[in-house]
């Protein structure tokens, strides 16, 4: 007989707005403390200095993580030029220096490069495995790490100001698995003048905007009351990318079993990946194939 896990059978996202200073992991364990849930997990690390939308999936909504990490993201940050840290950051050892400062024109430029499908190396204080271990430990403990290059589709990358001549702020907009350290990194070399980030904003995240978000403190006055659980959001918010089919009463049964089941469909393509709802809940994740919809995830709602 399996555990019976502890808590509460929580189903939805909660978006909270990190604050600087703490990881994600601890705001996730926050919410699940908070909202007494049985489940918890997130859709996309920040990293600690870093601010804005962290999406925290509940329950079943954590079958859709994949499609929040998937989704393209938009940051906010501020290039520091003219010095090099050990983490690529403001909380890293400075570790080079220049005296060099590209104009507007030459920090436009050299933004060309860094659109579209690019190969970007992660910094050596990141969550990447080497050998078993996280690249972090290892920079740690004072070891150079030769990091393999990975893809990474930026869909734009723009100067939003320039407030003076050792800062830039920029907005990007990529796809899973970027590094924005990585991009402040390479800016500065590509520059000749060294770079790294200040300070750095996740302001959305697939269906998930910062301004919508709830604040750490405010998950901790609200915490273990009603008013906190009225801040999670359904869970088919994290398949809005996905198109929805309607399914049959049968096919709802047919699909809460792990089986094909009949929906109705509109202008979907057999072989399209929709989700199946009955009765305005979601039932399944699955491919559309002649009438039907074939499950690959199913929600226990």
């Amino acid at each position: 007989m399996g555990r019976t896990r502890k808590g509460r059978a929580i189903s939805g996202w909660l978006v909270v707005d990190k604050p600087a200073g703490m990881t994600s992991t601890a705001v996730v364990n926050k919410v699940r403390w908070a909202l007494e849930a049985q489940k918890a997990g997130h859709a996309g690390t920040l990293d600690p200095d870093a601010t804005g939308v962290l999406a925290v999936a509940l329950g079943e909504a954590t079958k859709t993580v994949p499609y929040i990490t998937d989704a393209l993201k938009c940051y906010r940050f501020m290039v520091r030029l003219g010095l090099s840290t050990r983490t690529d950051d403001a909380s890293g050892e400075v570790i080079a220096t220049s005296e060099a400062r590209p104009t507007d024109a030459e920090i436009e430029a050299a933004l060309a490069a860094f659109r579209g499908e690019i190969q970007q190396v992660p910094p050596q204080f990141s969550a990447v495995k080497v050998e078993g271990e996280r690249a972090y430990d290892l920079a740690r403990d004072g070891e150079r790490l030769d990091l393999a290059a990975r893809p990474l589709w930026v869909e734009s990358l723009e100067i939003l100001s320039r407030p003076d001549a050792d800062h830039v702020e920029l907005e990007m907009v990529c796809g899973k698995g970027g590094y924005v350290r990585s991009i402040a990194r390479d800016l500065g070399e590509a520059l000749g003048c060294h770079g790294h980030v200040a300070w750095l904003r996740r302001t959305w995240s697939g269906p998930f905007e910062a301004e919508d978000g709830i604040s750490v403190a405010t998950i901790d006055e609200l915490a273990r009351s009603e008013a906190l659980l009225a801040h999670v959001l359904p869970l088919a918010k994290g398949l809005a990318d996905l198109p929805e089919l309607p399914a049959t009463p049968e096919g709802a049964a047919r699909l809460r079993c792990g089986n094909p089941g009949m929906v109705i469909a509109s202008d979907v393509e057999f072989g399209e990946e929709a989700w199946a709802s009955f009765q305005g809940q979601p039932v399944a994740v699955g491919i559309y194939k002649s009438g039907e919809l074939h499950p690959s995830r199913v929600f226990n709602l």
